[in-house]
């Protein structure tokens, strides 16, 4: 559920793709087929051998595409963390980190070890929640009905006869006036939330920021504030509109294992119990407890609402097998050559789904554009200001992180180990499936308007002929869905910008087409791999923005700050009142 902040979340459900497969090295450009307007894949494409391309200093599209090329061969096998893939994977960066001139950016090393817990539920087929009113019981099966998963690392948890609550939207907001909890006590009860946030109908534009999402309508945020308050287990209703990704989505999400970081890093509550509940499946629940659902709901959107305890009790027993494992960042640095104390950060991350055995044919999940996109134009914008002369004023940290598929927990791991002090770093840039198709006259913004980024990149897209866009369905929260968001959770100012739709050629119509086609044909699915007949044009572009971007507060004092009224502004303010703690001495 971690969707591309700027791809149309219309997700289809993973697909086979039968490819052949072609041992010819292809050529490495061309100039007519779009990523996401190709009717057929190519097969896939060897990596480019080692020491045969010639990489140029600065921005290069033929630099672009060995390296994707590479990330997104077989051989990389999906880039899946703790296999082959991540060791292929992580080794070519580090590689590629010392051929450009980079510094080892944790503590002399390149690689910043994340340690992940796995956890694997074994009774799926079996697996129900029961629910008990007047004498009577009704089921709601594994999938069918209803998703769920342990988040506490527990190989046995049961829930027998537990009260249930509906809560609204799960949501306490002093920010908002805003309390579901107020006058409840949910303490080992199950909660049953609304998805999104109060404002999503856009029925009173005053409650929260409106059609907008806010944190408090991420489905996280739901399961965090349930754990604060002590429940047993929490489900959320899901409804396609206001989560913005389909049953299909929730339901290959939770059938996988479940990676986290461990507690001794992420130590705040976790809920024993989590999960979602489909629409049809809620309506039942309620009505076995003699509520109407939709009534409820609809109540729930109104100032004043109170929790209304169900009459009827909640069992599921949930038997988990639990894991460790290490997987790794790779972040490198060039110091800066005036305020070396003072850092950009790019993100991008390197991983991806791995290898499917079941599926017949090709069944790589190579991930060009998801994320080897994002790897390519990291390395090529690293290039860029390795060759500078002087170099920046400020230092750039170049991460390249992991476990993104898995819940963003690279990114969040660096966040709370960061290289340089969050009150010392300016900000982050994110590059996450960078669209490839024919230029646009846009880039797109997720969460325009949350800080003085947009502002930034709005100038420097001006200076080479072009605009911002921003967020066509803000209510989906797309701004809450990539790496970036990590940074801006702690405070530090993020920018998520992705490939714009108003293309050269063809317009919206055209862009808004070929990006349905890719999410409906190619993302998360094998099928995404690299093409030979790819445009590099619009992506260059779009990596030169970056680019651009990092340069021009590199070579400032600037320091962007979150706008008035971001979620994320206090957090920031409240950082750099602080003393900074001293940077580290080694980069």
């Amino acid at each position: 559920m971690h969707c591309k902040p700027w791809l149309i979340i219309l997700v289809a459900a993973l697909a086979a793709c039968s490819s052949s497969h072609n041992d010819t090295q292809a050529p490495a450009t061309a100039s007519t087929a779009p990523a996401m307007a190709s009717t057929a894949p190519p097969p896939p494409v060897p990596a480019v051998p080692p020491g045969t391309h010639t990489f140029q200093a600065g921005i290069n599209a033929d630099d672009f595409s060995a390296h994707l090329r590479t990330i997104a061969s077989d051989e990389f096998a999906g880039r899946k963390p703790g296999t082959i893939g991540e060791r292929l994977t992580t080794n070519y960066l580090v590689e590629q980190f010392k051929r450009i001139g980079l510094t080892p950016g944790v503590k002399g090393e390149w690689f910043q070890a994340v340690p992940a817990v796995t956890t694997t539920l074994q009774n799926q087929d079996a697996l129900k929640l029961t629910v008990a009113e007047g004498g009577g019981t009704e089921s709601f099966a594994f999938a069918k009905d209803m998703v769920v998963a342990t988040l506490n690392a527990s190989a046995h948890v049961e829930l027998k006869d537990s009260d249930i609550i509906f809560a609204g939207y799960g949501v306490e907001a002093p920010d908002q006036q805003w309390n579901d909890f107020d006058g409840v006590d949910v303490k080992g009860k199950t909660v049953v939330v609304l998805v999104n946030d109060p404002g999503w109908n856009g029925t009173d534009k005053a409650l929260f920021k409106g059609r907008e999402m806010t944190y408090y309508g991420r489905w996280t945020y739901k399961y965090e504030e349930a754990a604060r308050k002590g429940a047993a287990a929490v489900f959320i209703v899901h409804q396609t509109e206001p989560a913005g990704y389909g049953w299909n989505v929730v339901q290959s999400g939770f059938s996988m294992p479940r990676l986290d970081l461990p507690v001794s890093e992420d130590p705040a509550p976790r809920m024993p119990i989590a999960g979602w509940l489909t629409l049809d499946a809620a309506r039942r629940l309620f009505a076995k407890a003699g509520k109407d659902f939709d009534a409820l709901a609809a109540q729930a959107n109104q100032r004043g609402f109170k929790a209304v305890p169900l009459d009827a009790k909640a069992s599921i027993t949930l038997d988990s097998t639990i894991g460790t494992s290490i997987s790794s960042n790779v972040v490198g640095v060039l110091k800066g050559s005036k305020h070396p104390d003072e850092a950009i950060v790019y993100t991008a991350h390197w991983d991806h789904l791995g290898t499917d055995p079941s599926i017949k044919g090709h069944n790589i999940y190579n991930g060009a554009v998801d994320n080897g996109t994002g790897i390519a134009a990291l390395l090529e914008i690293a290039e860029a200001f390795a060759a500078k002369n002087p170099h920046p004023e400020r230092s750039i940290v170049f991460a390249a992180v992991t476990m993104e598929e898995s819940g963003l927990l690279g990114s969040k791991y660096y966040v709370a180990h960061p290289v340089f002090p969050l009150a010392k770093t300016v900000a982050d840039i994110n590059m996450d499936a960078i669209d490839i198709m024919g230029p646009t006259h846009d880039m797109s913004v997720v969460g325009l308007g949350q800080s003085q980024l947009d502002d930034v990149l709005k100038d420097v897209l001006a200076a080479r002929g072009r605009v911002v866009s921003g967020d066509d369905a803000p209510e989906k929260g797309h701004y809450f869905r990539s790496d970036h968001f990590n940074f801006a959770k702690a405070g530090v100012p993020a920018l998520s910008a992705g490939g714009g739709v108003d293309m050269i050629q063809g317009g919206k119509t055209a862009g808004e087409a070929a990006v349905a086609d890719y999410v409906a044909h190619r993302y998360h699915q094998p099928a995404d791999v690299f093409d030979p007949r790819w445009d590099f044009t619009g992506v260059m572009q779009n990596v030169q923005a970056y680019y651009d971007v990092g340069a021009k507060l590199a070579d400032s004092d600037m320091w962007p700050a979150w706008s008035e009224g971001s979620e994320f502004r206090a957090a920031r303010e409240a950082m750099l009142a602080k003393p900074a703690a001293k940077p580290k001495k080694k980069h």
